[in-house]
């Protein structure tokens, strides 16, 4: 059952021997310092949930047992479950759905999204209009590319996947469950399950080049 706790009194904050006083029972917020105001704003918990320092709870938030939300998030419309854990720094936008025990790190932006129980998002990334299945991970730096500059679009990432570091992923598409995407690809066709897709210019060496360079740049370089 949801309970809706409000910490919207400027100075006050919302703990274990507070929250006796709003609603039944003294153990369905727990915070990591009494002594700092934690809940801006007003949430719906269930029980045993963990709030650190500096969280902002706009309008519409509901989080349920067990779940950890970190210091200094923001989030608005935006429904965490059981076992999730969500920051530091992390925002969650209206829609944001972050299923069981789902990871939602530092710099992860979510809004209109369905994470599905396991899934990880651990840094730097922007998750907008889209899914990710059950136990998928979403590298740093990915960027679900939804708007055209006209209309928005839908990302699917299957139960599984593995998107790899700094992916662009362009809407709309679908990767399927169990399928790889290389770090530092734009992606902009549908993806196989259990294959590997991969779009970068192929790496190339020049030996010695650097050294010429610096000799080069060297004898530009006007004295001091």
């Amino acid at each position: 059952m949801l309970v809706e706790v409000r910490g919207d009194v400027p100075g006050r904050c919302v703990g274990d021997t507070e929250v006796g006083h709003d609603v039944p029972g003294v153990d369905l917020l727990r915070v990591a310092d009494p002594a700092d105001e934690v809940v801006r704003g007003v949430v719906q918990a269930t029980r045993d949930v963990l709030i650190e320092p500096n969280v902002f709870f706009g309008p519409g938030v509901a989080i349920e047992d067990g779940a950890h939300i970190m210091a200094n998030c923001h989030m608005v419309g935006a429904r965490i479950r059981s076992g999730a854990r969500v920051g530091p720094f992390a925002r969650l936008r209206p829609g944001a759905d972050i299923g069981p025990a789902v990871h939602i790190g530092n710099f992860v932006e979510v809004k209109n999204a369905r994470l599905e129980a396991g899934a990880k998002a651990n840094h730097l990334a922007y998750i907008g209009d889209g899914r990710v299945g059950a136990g998928a991970n979403v590298g740093a730096g990915t960027i679900f590319c939804n708007y055209d500059g006209v209309e928005k679009h839908f990302t699917d990432v299957g139960a599984g996947a593995f998107v790899g570091s700094n992916s662009s992923l362009v809407a709309p598409v679908k990767i399927g469950d169990g399928a790889y995407i290389g770090s530092g690809s734009v992606i902009t066709k549908n993806v196989e399950p259990d294959a590997l897709a991969i779009e970068r210019s192929e790496q190339e060496q020049r030996p010695g080049w650097a050294a010429k360079f610096r000799t080069m740049m060297g004898r530009r370089k006007k004295p001091r």
